[in-house]
């Protein structure tokens, strides 16, 4: 998705959460100097472009839909242990680092691309994390997009891994571990639920 038709969804979402812009950009200049011109975007292409592809959510669900993985996995943050413990290396994780432990460390030194989202709430993260992983790097931003550090849309680690697979190219798009309904959580992670909602139907993805 341009930056020019995600910019008002972007707005949208700043809005309803009070987050500041300033703050992401902020964000995405610190992770650009961190990742220090490494940039893996043609591996994660090649994984995606004409191929069928799973995005796995984090919700309690996961693990009873792993049946349905298919081709390129892809896992949005802490779900990529769940994954690894059940015997699947993700392709790629989608992680603002909320969720890192060193399970990232070693999956980013087998070869996972890890694809970094910076926004104003995670700088201690990305200062801690970022240097720490040694393989395939992506960096991302909510924000107008840098050299090197890109903006496919999306707003949570789950919806932008979609988001990312249908800008690519993949040829299909399977998504699992999604519970957008889910009311045992916080306020905030409700309203990421909500949006992340409204922004997959943009794409045509209504679950």
């Amino acid at each position: 998705m341009r930056f020019a038709d995600w910019e008002p969804h972007y707005t949208a979402i700043l809005e309803y959460f009070g987050f500041e812009r300033e703050a992401d950009e902020a964000a995405a200049r610190l992770l650009a100097d961190l990742a220090d011109g490494r940039d893996d975007l043609g591996l994660l292409e090649s994984l995606i472009r004409d191929r069928t592809v799973t995005v796995c959510g984090n919700a309690p669900c996961l693990a009873e839909e792993l049946d349905r993985v298919e081709g390129t996995v892809l896992a949005a943050d802490a779900a990529a242990e769940v994954l690894v413990d059940h015997g699947i290396r993700p392709d790629a994780v989608f992680t603002d680092l909320d969720g890192a432990t060193d399970a990232f460390v070693d999956l980013s030194r087998q070869g996972t691309v890890m694809v970094v989202h910076a926004h104003g709430d995670n700088v201690p993260l990305l200062r801690h994390w970022v240097p720490l992983l040694p393989g395939p790097l992506v960096a991302t931003t909510q924000a107008a997009p840098l050299p090197h550090v890109h903006n496919f849309g999306g707003f949570s680690d789950g919806d932008r891994a979609v988001f990312a697979a249908d800008e690519i190219g993949a040829a299909r798009v399977r998504i699992i571990g999604f519970d957008l309904a889910d009311r045992n959580v916080d306020p905030v992670k409700r309203g990421k639920l909500f949006w992340a909602g409204e922004l997959l139907r943009l794409i045509g993805y209504d679950i």
